[in-house]
Order: C-alpha cells, then structure tokens, then sequence
C-alpha cells in the first residue's frame, strides 16, 4: 500500500484529562503573555489565536488535519496580516504546541491528510520566514524541528502498527494450536460413536429390532453431522497458510515434567490439589501449556531466582493455577503485554477462562489463569 493510500488509525485514544489540561494550559499561557508582555502584539488578536491553538489540541487525534490548518493556516493569515500592517508578527511562546499537532498528525491521520497537512505546514513556515526571516541558522533548525516531529510520529505509528501484527499473529497461532488439539479429541471420541452406532445398527438389524434401528441411524447420523461441524469450525479457527500435522494435547500429569526437567538450574516445585479428574482434554492441554510458558519466562527472565512454584488446584466448577517465582525482571523481561504472555491469555479466554500477569507486591512475578472445567470451547 503506498503512503498516500495508508488509511487513518482505527479507533485513536479518546480525549482524556491530559488532553484537557493541555488545551488549558495553552490557552492561559495566551492570556498570561497578553498581560504581561510589552513587545506582545495585538494582544487580543494573540488571545484568540491562543484558543484556536487549544482547540486544535483537543481535535488532534479524531481531525489531526482540521487541527493543523488552524495552526498553521491561522499563524500564516496572522503573518500576512502583521506583514500588510507593517507591525512585527504575533509571536506566542505557547505556539510550541504546534509540534504536538504534528506529530499527531503523522502518528493518527490518514496518508492523503498528511501530505495535504505538510504543504499546508510549508505554507505557514514559509510564510512566517518571508515576513520575519531570522537567519539563516534559525530557518534551517525549524524546518528540521518540524520534520523529526513528523516522521517521530511516523516512528511511532509503524512501532505500533507492527506490534498490533504481532500480537494478532501470537493469538492466531494459539487459536491454531487449539483448533488442532480440538480436533484430535472430537475426532476421536466423535469417531468412536459412529462406529460403535453402526455395530449397534447392524445388531439390531439382524434381529429386526425396529425401535433400536431407528435410534442408532439417528445416533450415526448425529454423530457423523457433528463431526463434520467440527471441521468446519477448525478451519474457521485456523489460518489458512497453517497447516502442520495433527499433534496429541498434553495431560495435566505431563505438568510434573517440568519439575523433573534437569536440564536447568532453576527448581521447579509443582503441587496438585483438590479434584483434577475427568478434565475436558483441551482444558487439560491449556494448563500444561500456560505451565510450560510460564516457567519458560521465569527462567528466562527472572533474575536471582531461586525456584519456580507451580500450584493447581481442582474446584467444583473451576480450576485455579498459579505460577510464580521469588525473582526480580530484567530490564529485557515480558511485561503484561508481551507475545507470550498474550498467547497464554488468548488461549485461556477460548475456555472462557480469566488471565493475569504481573509483578507480586514484594518480589517475584505471577502468572494466574482461572478456567470453568466446561467452558464455551471444551
């Protein structure tokens, strides 16, 4: 896509107290510099352009273009006007906010408002170096401020852009990992009855048993048609580029593993409590691989660890685990919103489940997932 078809961001922040405070702040250093300046001219005009300039603040993310033609346009048309009135121009030390509007113009708008908001931007400074030229150093530093703000905010919006695709791809793949693992079980158990409803069928055939006949071809044809729903919902949940081999879910006893593992330093203590029998397979796979995550990260990135405790506890209708260590993160480590983290998140809310992560009060960092034993997905 070229730039100048690149659409606004979707969905900017909403206007918020710091907004407010901003726009505040502008207009009041306007009408501070009007009663206290001497060399300030036309202080009521300057006033007004003030709050023009505050207004811009707060439409700079939903009309970031609207936002700088009242910037730049109004210092322009206020140039020119001076310039016509042989008076010196109308200079606002709070004019410096025109470098957020910039930026966010850059960072928020669409790629046609942008190239329309830098030729809008040329005329302004241009024409405010016509009518006032302050040399030759001080013109090439201000074009050059003006444009590291624009692309900042190009930075900015690229970094973020690239994270939303990664993020996307981390939960498509566990959605993926799950689809495969749902369909090995389904599959299997869904296979099973078909074939057990067609023996009962021919049985019951052969003893011209009406009744049963009847209910065993509901029971394959059911079975059959669930079967084949099953599918389609897997290769609605899979990507299609994502095709690798089906691979057998993990058990909740396969989480003791991760304590006998020797290949690392760093103990791993597992407790099992309360009732954690007759799990749905796929739950069963999503707490040995939040586990395995988890402990992954820890002994990734918490430094002066000393062990790692995995705690799972089997309830009425629920099951709680908690992983944490008695480290401290490296400047390096995940934060709440890291790809791994959000893979373990995305496929804890697919059972309709709850996920958090984070620092504990004192030291040491916490992974905690509460899952319902039957939820939407299991």
């Amino acid at each position: 896509m070229s730039p100048w078809a690149e659409p606004a961001v979707d969905h900017p922040p909403p206007r918020g107290r710091a907004d407010w405070v901003l726009a505040a702040l502008v207009a009041a250093t306007a009408v501070l510099e009007a009663l206290v300046r001497r060399d300030l001219v036309w202080p009521p005009v300057a006033v007004a352009f003030g709050c023009v300039l505050a207004a811009a603040v707060l439409l700079r993310r939903t009309r970031p273009l609207l936002a700088v033609v009242l910037a730049f346009g109004g210092s322009a048309a206020l140039d020119a006007a001076a310039f016509a009135a042989g008076t010196g121009p109308v200079v606002l030390y709070g004019g410096v906010v025109v470098l957020v509007l910039v930026h966010a113009l850059f960072r928020w708008g669409a790629g046609r408002e942008a190239a329309v908001g830098l030729g809008i931007m040329a005329v302004g400074f241009l024409t405010s170096v016509a009518t006032d030229f302050p040399g030759t150093t001080d013109t090439i530093g201000g074009a050059a401020v003006l444009l590291l703000t624009a692309a900042l905010g190009v930075l900015v919006r690229y970094r973020a852009a690239a994270r939303a695709h990664l993020v996307a791809r981390a939960r498509s793949q566990e959605r993926a990992q799950l689809a495969r693992e749902l369909h090995d079980t389904v599959a299997h158990h869904v296979s099973a009855i078909a074939i057990q409803a067609q023996a009962g069928l021919f049985l019951a055939r052969s003893s011209s048993l009406g009744g049963a006949t009847e209910a065993l071809e509901v029971i394959e044809d059911e079975a059959a048609r669930t079967l084949a729903e099953m599918r389609t919902m897997v290769g609605a949940l899979r990507d299609r580029q994502d095709r690798p081999a089906m691979a057998p879910g993990r058990r909740i006893a396969d989480i003791q593993d991760l304590a006998a593992d020797g290949a690392h330093s760093l103990p791993v203590d597992v407790e099992l409590h309360g009732d954690l029998a007759d799990l749905p397979p796929a739950l069963e796979s999503t707490l040995y691989r939040v586990a395995r995550e988890a402990v992954t990260n820890a002994r990734r990135h918490a430094h002066r660890a000393t062990r790692v405790r995995v705690e799972l506890s089997g309830e009425e209708s629920r099951i709680r685990m908690t992983v944490s260590d008695d480290g401290t993160r490296t400047p390096t480590a995940p934060n709440p919103s890291g790809y791994g983290l959000v893979g373990m998140a995305e496929r804890v809310e697919l059972l309709g489940g709850t996920f958090t992560a984070g620092p504990d009060p004192e030291r040491g960092w916490s992974v905690r997932a509460v899952l319902p034993r039957g939820g939407p997905a299991t």
